[in-house]
């Protein structure tokens, strides 16, 4: 019997949210998963041992930032990405097009691709759709992303329509250029700005070509919340049930929540690496700045609900004179610690799926927690 290339098994449902298990080339996750963010093939100031501690199974790394630096050529030599970080978990990698308009020099935009300089050099490449996705497959990712043109929440409804139309044709050749034998699996994304009708046709397009899985991107980008909710709704009451959705670079705790009450499987975001180096926590009531002067004296765990090895280790005092010192164990802590959050909060919410009351718990999560 062949088997699939995902294989998404609904276990448990509770109106919309769903927990599951995804199986991949790399082994099975469980759904709905938070996948932390290793741009560099490397998630910040942590081991692949303490990420994997954290209770993560999944991490995301930036073919955009690997393609420049150090290149898909050495990644190859070194055996691709597994190999390369240590790394035995699964590895989803996005295809380049957010990152080329929001870091690089973009010069222009075509049917064949983007053309821009590098942000770290200034060197010119062409990215097409064939291009990114051959260098996924090259990097040896488990998940590999469409090519796509991303739409900003300022553009007009004609440049909504333009860049949407045309990331279903290179949805379509990014597809062609694929080599599902590898066992690797490609998402097509969802874009459609801001526009209902947009977002519904964007998932047909994309449900025609057909994929193993679905991202929802192009949320996010400054809008506000309500609207990001009201797409996020329509966008994942019209994908396939039987595939993953993943909702790309989104986002806090109560972001997760929401997003799970509205049928999303995964989601990455750098906020709790990049939270925890600016000396901020997420605990089960809500945010803690540990520059704070009242944790001076505090002999407390970050969060006493807590189970991970710092909350285990030290207190709120000593983690914020590490943090006024400028040591570097203080952000190794605090990262740790954030990212340990987000997978207790993801498990709690499979669990709570999988008795039938995440309803219950979400209203209580949004009343007791504060961002």
């Amino acid at each position: 019997m062949e088997i699939p290339l995902l294989q998404l098994t609904i276990q448990a449902r509770e109106a919309r949210a769903r927990r599951g298990t995804l199986r991949m080339r790399a082994g099975v996750i469980d759904t709905p998963a938070f996948m932390p963010v290793g741009t560099q093939a490397t998630v910040k100031g942590l081991t692949p041992e303490e990420v994997w501690a954290t209770g993560a199974q999944i991490i995301l790394n930036n073919a955009y930032h690997l393609y420049l630096r150090p290149g898909v050529e050495l990644i190859e030599e070194m055996g691709g990405l597994h190999r390369f970080q240590a790394w035995d978990g699964g590895i989803l990698t996005d295809s380049g097009g957010y990152q080329i308009f929001s870091l690089a020099s973009l010069h222009k935009i075509s049917e064949e691709g983007l053309l821009f300089r590098s942000h770290i050099d200034g060197s010119e490449h062409l990215m097409g759709p064939e291009k990114a996705i051959s260098v996924q497959q090259r990097l040896g990712t488990d998940i590999l992303m469409s090519f796509d043109q991303p739409v900003p929440w300022e553009a007009t409804p004609a440049q909504a329509r333009e860049a949407t139309d045309r990331t279903h044709r290179w949805a379509a050749r990014g597809k062609s250029a694929w080599n599902a034998e590898s066992g690797q699996a490609l998402f097509g994304i969802v874009q459609g700005g801001f526009s209902e009708d947009l977002r519904r046709e964007s998932v047909q397009a994309l449900v025609e070509i057909g994929f193993p899985g679905y991202s929802i991107g192009g949320l996010s980008v400054g809008e506000p919340k309500e609207m990001m909710w009201a797409m996020l709704d329509i966008t994942t009451a019209a994908l396939p049930d039987d595939c993953p959705r993943y909702l790309m670079g989104v986002g806090t705790p109560a972001d997760l929540v929401r997003g799970v009450s509205l049928g999303v499987d995964m989601f990455d975001c750098v906020l709790p690496t990049r939270m925890g180096r600016n000396g901020t926590v997420f605990t089960w009531e809500g945010r803690l700045n540990l520059r704070n002067a009242r944790f001076e004296h505090d002999a407390a765990p970050l969060d006493a609900r807590c189970n991970c090895a710092v909350c285990h280790t030290f207190s709120r005092a000593y983690l914020r004179h590490l943090l006024k010192a400028g040591e570097i164990l203080a952000v190794r802590s605090l990262s740790y610690h954030n990212l340990a959050f987000y997978q207790q909060l993801m498990t709690a919410m499979r669990q709570q799926i999988s008795a039938g009351t995440f309803s219950e718990w979400a209203a209580e999560f949004f009343r007791t927690h504060v961002e």
